[in-house]
């Protein structure tokens, strides 16, 4: 397990260009909208490498938002990247293909979220942050063909983008929260 603590975003680099490789075979086999879900996993893959390579998120959020202190651990890291972005989006992707198409909107605003949350950090900070690049190179010009091309699916309503769009919030404001309570506790120390 403390292998896997230390390098789980050597694995996710590793596994989204594995993942990227197949899209080739997808195409055709699945609609558009559902090889889009897809690749918002993909994507996120590639750009948890440029985020948390050499622990760089981590120490960042501890530095810039937790003043210092060492409020995000590196196991809250992998849970908060493994089940929280890997898995709800593989759920979405499930969702998408055996419920309902605009279901996976969940994955395409869990990536939207991420960007408006990279780009906010660097206008406030006034500096980069760890994934901003893959945010603006990726997240945004890919999330946004997969909302506007889910969107346009016949039956996709109002209410798949208020699912989608709070899921994602809800996942983001969840990280904020723990770090402003581990923040509380390790102040209070």
């Amino acid at each position: 397990m403390d292998w896997f603590l230390r390098n789980w975003m050597y694995t996710a680099l590793v596994s989204g260009l594995f993942l990227l490789a197949l899209v080739p075979l997808l195409v055709g086999a699945w609609s558009l909208p559902l090889l889009l879900i897809y690749m918002q996993l993909v994507i996120y893959l590639l750009h948890q490498f440029e985020e948390h390579y050499e622990d760089r998120f981590r120490l960042f959020a501890n530095l810039h938002v937790a003043h210092g202190l060492n409020a995000l651990t590196t196991p809250a890291v992998v849970f908060i990247n493994v089940p929280g972005v890997w898995g709800v989006i593989l759920v979405s992707l499930y969702l998408a293909r055996f419920v309902d198409v605009g279901l996976g909107l969940i994955a395409v605003y869990l990536v939207l979220v991420n960007t408006v949350a990279h780009v906010a950090a660097a206008v406030v900070l006034r500096m980069y942050n760890p994934g901003l690049v893959t945010a603006l190179v990726l997240f945004l010009p890919v999330g946004t063909w997969a909302l506007l091309v889910i969107s346009a699916v016949p039956g996709v309503t109002m209410t798949h983008q208020v699912i989608g769009f709070g899921v994602a919030l809800a996942i983001h404001a969840g990280i904020m929260i723990y770090l402003k309570q581990r923040m509380r506790i390790l102040s209070a120390a």
